[in-house]
Formats: C-alpha cells, sequence, structure tokens
C-alpha cells in the first residue's frame, strides 16, 4: 500500500480525497438499497427543530390516516455533504430537507431545471403564503425569481444587555437611537481589558454582516450579482472596525462556552447582538443573569432608521425525488404554519415564526423573567417585519470567506495606521475579495 500511494502520480492529498470519494460513493450505494415503510421522509440538522416536530408528527398521522412520517436527525455540514452527494449522483434522498441559510446557496448551482429541489413559487402564491409570511425571509431561498424553500423563521435582530450594569453606569438605552449614541456612550464606559460596551468580534463577520444588511447591503443582489465591496459595504466596514480596532474601541470578544459565560457575569460586555434564537442561548448558558438581562432595538444608522437586522436562518425544501409531493407539502405546513405547536414552540426556543397570522397568540405578549419581565415576543414581533432582504448565490459560502479575510485585514491596517489611508485601503481590501469571487461566478454560465 505505502508503495502505491508513493507512485500515485497525483500525489498523496489526491490520493486520499479519492478514497474519501470512493467510501462516500460506497456508502451512498448501500444507503439506495435500505427501504423504508414511511410516507414522508425529513431531514433536519437542528436538534431543537427535531425535538419540537417528534411532538407535532403525531397530530399529523392522525389528520392523514395511514401516512407515516419519518425524520432523521442528521449533523450541520453532513445534510449539506450528504445531499448534494445524493442529488449528483441520482441515489434516494429524503422527501422533505431543511437546510441552513448559510448553505441554501449552494443547491442553487447550475440550470433550474437541474436544482434538486421543487420549484414551490406558484404554490407560494396561489396558496397565499407570499402575504402570509414575512416576504423577506423567502429571499435566501430565491435562485433566478423562482423560490425553492419556505421559511421557517425570521430571526430578528436587538441587543441583550445586563440592565442593572447599564442602570448603575448610568446609561438610559432609550436614548440611544443611532449608532452614533451607542458609541458615544461606549467611549464613556469601556474600560480596555476590563470591560466593553459591546460583544462584537474582529475576525468573525457574522456581527458585521448583520449591520451590514442594516444597511440594505450584502453579498449579492437580486440578481445574483456579487455587491460585497458597494458602498454600503465600505460605509459598513469603515463603520464597524474603529468599534473592535485601535485606541478607542469600544468592543471585544471572547469566544463562546464557558469563557462568554463568565464574560457575561463578569460585566465584560455589556451589549450583545441577540437574535431571537440567542436569547435561549442566553437563558441556557447564563442563568444565574436572570431578571438582570433585558432587551432593546438595534440603534439606527440614522435616526428614524431601521432598528432591526437578522441573522441566522433556515429553510425546508422538497425534493424532487419524492414520491409524493402533496402530502410532503402538507407536512410542511403542519410544522411551520400549525398555531398551537408554534406557541409551544416559541417558549421552548424563543424563534419567531415568520407566519404573520400567529403573532397574535397571547404567548407573544408573556412576561419572561429572565428578560427584566419583558414581553420578549413582542419586541421580535414588532422588528420583524422590518428585517432586511438578505439574496443568495451558489458562492455565498466563498463570499463569507472572503468578507471574513477582508474585515481581519482592515483590523489589523487600523491598529497599525489608524484613520491615515484607512478608507481608501477599505474600498481596495474589499474590491479585491470581492473580485475574487467575481472571477469564481464567470466560470459559471448558467449563472448570468
Amino acid at each position: 500500500m505505502l508503495t502505491f500511494m508513493k507512485s500515485f502520480p497525483y500525489g498523496q492529498a489526491a490520493l486520499t480525497m479519492a478514497g474519501l470519494a470512493a467510501a462516500s460513493g460506497a456508502w451512498l450505494m448501500t444507503r439506495r438499497s435500505e427501504k423504508t415503510q414511511a410516507d414522508v421522509r425529513l431531514w433536519t440538522f437542528a436538534k431543537p427543530h427535531y425535538e419540537a416536530y417528534l411532538e407535532a408528527v403525531p397530530a399529523f398521522e392522525a389528520a392523514h390516516p395511514g401516512a407515516r412520517v419519518e425524520m432523521q436527525l442528521v449533523a450541520g455540514e453532513a445534510v449539506t455533504s450528504r445531499l448534494q452527494a445524493a442529488f449528483w449522483a441520482d441515489l434516494d434522498v429524503p422527501d422533505l430537507v431543511e437546510v441552513e441559510i448559510s448553505s441554501a446557496g449552494s443547491f442553487f448551482r447550475g440550470p433550474l431545471k437541474e436544482i434538486g429541489f421543487v420549484d414551490l413559487t406558484d404554490r407560494i402564491h396561489r396558496e397565499g403564503l407570499w402575504d402570509r409570511l414575512v416576504q423577506a425571509r423567502f429571499a435566501p431561498y430565491t435562485s433566478r425569481g423562482r423560490i425553492f424553500g419556505l421559511p421557517h423563521d425570521v430571526h430578528p435582530v436587538v441587543l441583550a444587555y445586563r440592565r442593572d450594569l447599564a442602570e448603575k453606569a448610568g446609561i438610559d438605552v432609550n436614548k440611544i437611537e443611532t449608532w452614533d449614541d451607542f458609541i458615544e456612550a461606549g467611549r464613556r464606559y469601556t474600560i480596555p481589558n476590563k470591560r466593553y460596551m459591546a460583544e462584537f468580534p474582529e475576525s468573525d463577520s457574522s456581527r458585521f454582516e448583520g449591520l451590514l444588511f442594516q444597511r440594505d447591503g450584502g453579498y449579492f443582489d437580486q440578481q445574483g450579482n456579487c455587491i460585497m465591496d458597494d458602498e454600503r459595504a465600505v460605509e459598513s466596514m469603515k463603520f464597524y472596525v474603529p468599534m473592535v480596532a485601535g485606541p478607542n474601541r469600544i468592543g471585544s470578544d471572547l469566544g463562546g462556552g464557558q469563557i462568554f459565560t463568565r464574560a457575561v457575569e463578569d460585566g465584560y460586555f455589556l451589549f450583545m447582538i441577540t437574535p431571537d434564537w440567542r436569547s435561549k442561548t442566553l437563558e441556557q448558558d447564563v442563568p444565574k443573569m436572570s431578571g438582570r438581562m433585558a432587551l432593546m432595538p438595534l440603534p439606527a444608522v440614522r435616526k428614524g432608521g431601521r432598528r432591526t437586522s437578522t441573522w441566522g436562518g433556515t429553510m425546508i425544501g422538497i425534493t424532487k425525488k419524492c414520491q409524493n409531493p402533496e402530502l410532503a407539502w402538507a407536512l410542511a405546513l403542519h410544522l411551520y404554519l400549525n398555531k398551537q405547536d408554534l406557541a409551544q414552540r416559541f417558549r421552548d426556543t424563543n424563534i419567531l415564526a415568520p407566519d404573520r397570522e400567529a403573532w397574535t397568540l397571547p404567548v407573544y405578549r408573556e412576561p419572561r423573567p429572565y428578560w427584566s419581565n419583558q414581553p420578549l415576543g413582542e419586541i421580535y414581533t414588532k422588528l420583524a417585519p422590518d428585517v432586511p432582504f438578505q439574496y443568495t448565490s451558489p458562492y455565498i459560502g466563498t463570499a463569507k470567506g472572503k468578507m471574513s479575510e477582508a474585515l481581519i485585514a482592515c483590523v489589523q491596517y487600523y491598529n497599525q495606521r489608524g484613520e491615515r489611508g484607512f478608507a481608501p485601503f477599505v474600498r481596495t481590501r474589499l474590491k479585491q475579495s470581492a473580485d475574487e469571487v467575481r472571477r469564481l461566478m464567470k466560470r459559471n454560465p448558467f449563472m448570468e
């Protein structure tokens, strides 16, 4: 074997990749022959979704006598890799699949007729879902004007903060209307290496991109053109970097897990960007702060402007291999629109469904002790209609990686040179990243 590895003409790395591909193919071939008695099979990558659907499925099966639903919890990246491999190899695939927002675009490569998901556009409009759901949430699952997934969530973004510490410091959150107000208060509050106004990372672009979306910027426009170096992106980078770099920084980041928990408990961070799902994470990971935490809308870029953004998301799609698309569609609607289930799901996860009709449920007005008895649902539902559109592309993963590289480079520049030459550097560096994405896109004739 060692002799063969040394003689393989393309090198050991290529040999390893070939071996993995062969192993994956063998695994898929064994799966192809497996039989199931289920009428509808669903893959999901999120454990909270899986657990919620386990409770919802019996009612669906009772309403559809004889129908059997099978669910499978598949780890994050495996959903994308396994499903794409199955599509390409024309192998057995599930009927319904939940896909994370950052991976959805990877399935929209090639001609529309070759996309592995059923085009839901006409059905969505015919059944009134376009007007019933938050329209911005269809955008990440749309390619060339056609919609391939139902949105699971809205994920509006607010700021979570230590209410007790803000009050002690004399910070009146009602007077923070714009980011300029926030930065001014942050410079008074921040004590370097001891406490910071906000949890803002300098190398992870997840918070940055939320502020980019808030300005109606993004990675791609509705036509699929790369726009990650347009004026909105430049202004967002010029705004964000001084908050996390240089002598007047007001943000810092320590990572996740127990370090993050300790940082919140010790008051190292005062404010944290918090979509609906993260509010539940804070409740679970930092339980000692119950009654001392609160929420407020994002500061606006300009007075009177948008007070929210969005972070994260999930779609559910019907695969073209589905033998009973009508039953699969009915299951998708049951899981995503059943009001009784949505009420309990919101209590369990804090995730806001995109169904406007569900927002009238009493659960959204319930005070939450953890959040200083604020009505968490009411805060998020008021902001949800204003979440920005974000458009996708098969190259969304590459674009996000290139944006992180640009952020790191801009932070390094600012730490070394400050404002001197910073604006032109930002413009040049973002264009460099965007041009790399555009070069890849030109290789795909179907994305014109």
